[in-house]
């Protein structure tokens, strides 16, 4: 009986070999979406459905289509475990994501076992708040390092009280204030709120325009495009700085916004791509697809790479 087994082990693997027959893919890619009703104006299958049809067409994906309806809310521990690249559509569904949940997805980033792609309104998703105040902690230690001699530093992470909109003349967060009494530093650190102080949704065109087109996430792009309809989102938005900016976009009504950002994270990345709102069909459009589709090849070779 095993010797069998191992004969068919063996048959199955020659024929994988074989010229034609069909790799395995190497990324493996879950699209998540809270399929707002909303979204039937622009998408007869819901937004999800759309990002993962048209990288289900690449071989070397294995994608799956999830949503919030779902037992577990569409992320089971076992997806999550074979899972590489998790994208993330979410809009006025925030609350129902726990923040034990949020924190499992941003520690699977930080082992290197997973990357996340955070798209438009997903800038409140829990997970996404939750990778960039994990984020703010790990800046915030490397800014103010223990002293060589002396007690160590002494840190007071300070969560935003819900999600609001900031003033534009509000304090950017995150902020730090360091204090100093005697050989004791301790740093107030505001954790950002992850929103901006204007946006308009009323479907006016962007021009997004390439700050890095050498990054591979850039990788057959034009130098600027036009998308014709989108929701405006103006800046500062209250995240870390990113570590790579690609992308800015503007308005003809003078507007720009900091759109295509990219922040490592522990042994994973953050990507997070502005342009949408569920009622306008930006991700039936070949360009914005394709950034999608080339973040996802990055971030999943870059994840293979992790030790």
């Amino acid at each position: 009986m095993n010797r069998r087994f191992s004969l068919i082990a063996l048959l199955m693997c020659l024929s994988q070999s074989l010229p034609g027959a069909a790799a395995e893919p190497r990324i493996r890619v879950v699209v998540w979406d809270e399929q707002q009703p909303a979204q039937k104006q622009a998408y007869e299958s819901f937004l999800g459905n759309a990002i993962a049809d048209s990288l289900a067409k690449q071989p070397e994906l294995r994608v799956i289509s999830a949503n919030i309806n779902q037992p577990e809310l569409g992320l089971p521990g076992s997806l999550l475990d074979s899972t590489d690249v998790l994208i993330w559509w979410g809009h006025v569904r925030h609350n129902e994501i726990s923040p034990e949940l949020a924190r499992d997805i941003v520690a699977r980033i930080k082992r290197g076992q997973l990357s996340l792609i955070a798209l438009h309104s997903a800038h409140w998703s829990a997970p996404f708040v939750e990778a960039m105040h994990e984020r703010t902690r790990d800046d915030a230690r490397r800014r103010y390092p223990d002293p060589e001699n002396g007690p160590p530093v002494k840190f007071e992470f300070v969560a935003p009280e819900g999600r609001f909109i900031p003033t534009a003349d509000s304090i950017r967060t995150p902020a730090y204030y360091a204090m100093k009494r005697g050989s004791q530093l301790t740093v107030r650190v505001d954790l950002p709120n992850c929103v901006f102080p204007s946006y308009r949704p009323d479907g006016q065109p962007s021009t997004v325009k390439l700050l890095k087109p050498d990054h591979p996430i850039a990788k057959g792009l034009p130098a600027s495009f036009k998308i014709p309809q989108t929701e405006m989102y103006a800046d500062p938005f209250h995240v870390p700085e990113p570590d790579v900016m690609l992308f800015e976009e503007s308005w003809d009504a003078g507007e720009t916004f900091r759109s295509g950002s990219l922040w490592a994270l522990g042994k994973g990345h953050v990507f997070y791509f502005r342009p949408g709102h569920e009622t306008y069909p930006v991700f039936k459009q070949d360009l914005p697809l394709k950034i999608v589709s080339n973040a996802v090849t990055w971030l999943g070779t870059e994840l293979a790479k992790s030790p």
